[in-house]
């Protein structure tokens, strides 16, 4: 019988030391979260998990890199 994940992946968290992030992929031994201000992080869950709680905030909107094109510079001749 399979262990069901501390964290389904999606759910909102709060870290006491990286602050809000989302959680990427959650295992019955490992954590990745992405915090909105440290990037993505790895943790060992049963030694992260006292450090973690639920939070009730709305996923942060993923930010899209602009598809055109810079502009070549002028050269001057």
């Amino acid at each position: 019988m399979a262990i069901k994940p501390a964290f389904a992946q999606g759910a909102q968290i709060e870290h006491a030391k990286y602050g809000l992030g989302s959680v990427m992929s959650c295992t019955e031994e490992y954590i990745v979260i992405k915090f909105d201000d440290h990037g993505e992080k790895k943790f060992v869950l049963s030694i992260c998990l006292p450090a973690l709680k639920k939070s009730d905030r709305q996923p942060p909107v993923e930010k899209r890199r602009s598809t055109r094109k810079k502009a070549a510079p002028a050269v001057a001749q």
